[in-house]
């Protein structure tokens, strides 16, 4: 049985008369750029995330510049990310001229450790303008801690919540926990788009204002460029199907953890596999079920001959990347040991429990050879 890392196909098959409407509708209107569609998921979405705004803009990379920007972080600046994540975190900071900070993640659950945390803002003196906590595969990074972390440095906190739509804190979805949080509705995000989209949710007034106009080439109205601004707009026809698939994102995260607990089962004791842990008040949302495993390139060999996918997220940690390379001004020994263990099982919520038997009867064969 061939099992894939993701099917998009079988998602947007059970939508398909949905995703037409939803395009008719928007043919009929010809609104293409902002417009009704657009309006209306950024309400639905601000609700969904317990906001005031939401503001959608092109893609998850954009929506992190243009919140930095939002909240006046820039040349001269200096910003906080995790040494291990996607390279659109450290690459916003650039976008903006601001001076990147790494940070090593904690080892058990791959978010930033707030122990280092403190570690790097001390070595700078306390002067850190913002903190930019990854949601990494799905779970809230501690945000209570950060926060204070953040209050005592004089710091904004933006989320980067690309892969925790509907992920819980406290009982408090991701997007509500900081001053801004930015998503991505890239295709395989747990609320996807078909294409690049992007948004960033606040309850500041003054935030969402700037944003709306950073991302429409600073204008306060038609012609009226009060900022230089962006060209950034999340697109009508991304936001008409987002609309369609955002009432779904709660049954679908919920089968999410349906996998996840059948892995977990499954994959207990299971000699050189360790599996994710969901930290207390949290509800993880698995945008990716990774697993550790020293023998990693063992196992990625035997279930690629099973016909099972497997992905890595990620496999060079940011301080070992050329880009940037020369950033980094600590050793980051979590990070490295994750990037080199990591492995990301098939994940995506029309899976079968077949399917994810068939997985875990391929880990158990190979760990008993």
């Amino acid at each position: 049985m061939r099992v894939p890392a993701a099917d998009l196909r079988s998602q947007h098959d059970s939508l398909r008369d949905e995703l037409f409407a939803a395009w008719a509708r928007l043919l009929d209107s010809s609104a293409f750029i902002n417009g009704p569609e657009v309006e209306a998921f950024e309400r639905e979405f601000a609700t969904y995330c317990g906001v005031k705004h939401c503001i959608g803009l092109a893609n998850g990379t954009e929506a992190l510049a243009l919140a930095l920007r939002a909240v006046e972080v820039g040349a001269g600046d200096s910003v906080v990310v995790p040494a291990f994540t996607f390279a659109a975190t450290i690459e916003a900071v650039c976008h903006v001229g601001a001076r990147p900070l790494l940070a090593d993640i904690d080892n058990t659950s791959f978010a930033l450790d707030p122990v280092a945390l403190r570690d790097v803002i001390r070595a700078e003196g306390g002067r850190v303008a913002a903190i930019l906590p990854v949601h990494l595969y799905g779970q809230i990074v501690e945000m209570d801690e950060i926060n204070a972390i953040a209050s005592a440095a004089g710091a904004k906190v933006i989320e980067d919540a690309a892969q925790a739509h509907g992920a819980l804190y406290h009982g408090r979805k991701a997007g509500s926990l900081a001053t801004a949080a930015c998503f991505s509705f890239y295709p395989t995000k747990n609320l996807g788009g078909l294409g690049d989209g992007g948004a960033c949710t606040t309850d500041s007034d003054a935030v969402a204002g700037r944003l709306r106009m950073l991302r429409d080439h600073g204008q306060s109205a038609k012609y009226v460029h009060q900022i230089v601004g962006y060209n950034s707009r999340l697109d009508a026809f991304q936001a008409a199907a987002l609309r369609v698939k955002l009432p779904h994102l709660d049954a679908w995260n919920a089968r999410r953890r349906q996998i996840a607990a059948r892995y977990m089962v499954q994959l207990a004791g299971v000699p050189g596999v360790s599996l994710p842990l969901t930290l207390p008040h949290r509800q993880h949302v698995y945008h990716l079920f990774v697993i550790r495993v020293p023998e990693r390139d063992s196992l990625r060999q035997h279930l690629d001959a099973q016909g099972i996918a497997t992905s890595i997220h990620y496999p060079v940690p940011l301080h070992e990347q050329s880009a940037f390379r020369a950033m980094a001004t600590g050793r980051y020994p979590n990070a490295e040991a994750a990037a080199r263990e990591v492995v990301a099982l098939p994940m995506f919520s029309e899976l079968s429990d077949e399917a994810v038997d068939t997985v875990c009867a391929a880990i158990r064969a190979w760990a008993k050879a």
